[in-house]
């Protein structure tokens, strides 16, 4: 059966200060895409939340990049950002960057992931959410599930796996992308993708049958707007067994609490630390960022779950390596290498900064 899979979130208003995502917020959500579901336009749905994201994981018949679908979502974040206005919780339709609805969600602040498969007899899909983090965040794990042996067994002992997965991807700033075959390129693709703030991963393609195994959403808030409004928060989708890593090596990436840009204000590296749903509510500095992991069987279409994946005991260490190292590079304050460099702050306070002390700046004489 096709079907596509959408997950589309946005950070629509946060309870306390950034931290969480209120009930009535979930709610609201839950009652827009359950009136879609009984019209017809959805198979099904899940809502859920990675702090104070909104998150809709959503399958339907549409295809990608749909109209409609993507109106849906819009209007259920205008709708709760209407709620998150009368509570009054902070940062009310934040990641809304457009006054109305032009055709796709895509450059308009919400963050987007979708893929459009047939199901296979058994389809085992993660999704992964992320707050207060960028859309490279997922540059590492993804290289890990799809190109390192050390991670993924399925590589050297899976005949389905051996000849490897394609790499799309995106350069943020640019707006281009380039295609990396691994094993042969693996180099070549970590030239790009070790440099996450500016190079994402998109998608991954299996070589041995051409089908999609992982989708990323790359939106850069900061790009959009011009300026600071809020980290980008990036959602991913990896389909899992078979032909693709098994549901443990999708997951062991994740035992490392790898450092990622963002944390209090988008300024600052962080570890990324593996939560349940219910532990992510970063409050610590805003941090450390937080990733979720949601598993689902797709069946005709519908969620069968979830399973909340990092509610494990087997990521016990990785959270208390993530808060040995938290209180590491909090010791750090304002200095690099906890704060990020000054080309990656252009879009906060720094250009206001420079402009205020500009005719304080002299020539250096020889």
């Amino acid at each position: 059966m096709k079907v596509t899979l959408s997950v589309i979130k946005a950070d629509i208003g946060g309870f306390v200060g950034h931290s969480d995502s209120h009930p009535a917020i979930l709610e609201s959500a839950k009652e827009s895409l359950e009136k879609s579901k009984a019209d017809g336009l959805l198979i099904d749905y899940y809502v859920t939340k990675c702090g104070d994201d909104l998150q809709l994981i959503m399958t339907h018949n549409m295809g990608i990049n749909n109209e409609k679908i993507h109106q849906m979502a819009w209007n259920t974040f205008t709708t709760g950002t209407d709620v998150a206005r009368k509570l009054k919780l902070y940062g009310a339709g934040q990641d809304l960057l457009a006054d109305a609805f032009s055709g796709n969600v895509k450059g308009m602040g919400p963050g987007v992931a979708e893929m459009g498969i047939n199901e296979r007899t058994s389809e085992p899909v993660i999704i992964f959410m992320a707050d207060k983090t960028s859309s490279g965040a997922w540059n590492m794990p993804l290289y890990k599930m799809f190109a390192d042996p050390f991670n993924t067994i399925g590589l050297v002992i899976a005949p389905n796996m051996h000849k490897g997965f394609s790499f799309e991807v995106h350069d943020v700033k640019e707006h281009k992308k380039i295609i990396f075959n691994t094993p042969e390129e693996i180099y070549d693709v970590l030239v790009f993708i070790g440099a996450p703030s500016r190079y994402a991963v998109k998608a991954v393609y299996s070589r041995d049958t051409g089908e999609i195994a992982a989708v990323s959403s790359t939106q850069k808030l900061s790009y959009i707007a011009g300026r600071y409004v809020g980290k980008d928060d990036p959602v991913c989708i990896v389909r899992a067994q078979g032909s693709f890593p098994a549901v443990g090596e999708v997951l062991e990436p994740f035992t490392l609490p790898a450092l990622v840009e963002g944390w209090m204000r988008g300024s600052h590296n962080g570890p990324l630390m593996p939560v349940s749903v219910a532990n992510s509510t970063p409050t610590r500095f805003d941090g450390p960022p937080r990733v979720t992991s949601l598993g689902f069987q797709l069946a005709e279409g519908k969620l069968i779950g979830p399973r909340d994946m990092f509610d494990d005991i087997s990521f016990d260490d990785a959270r208390k390596q993530a808060n040995r190292a938290a209180e590491y590079l909090r010791r750090h304050g304002p200095f690099e290498p906890h704060r990020l460099p000054l080309d990656e702050m252009e879009y906060t306070t720094m250009p206001q900064v420079m402009d205020k002390l500009k005719d304080k700046f002299s020539i250096l004489e020889d």
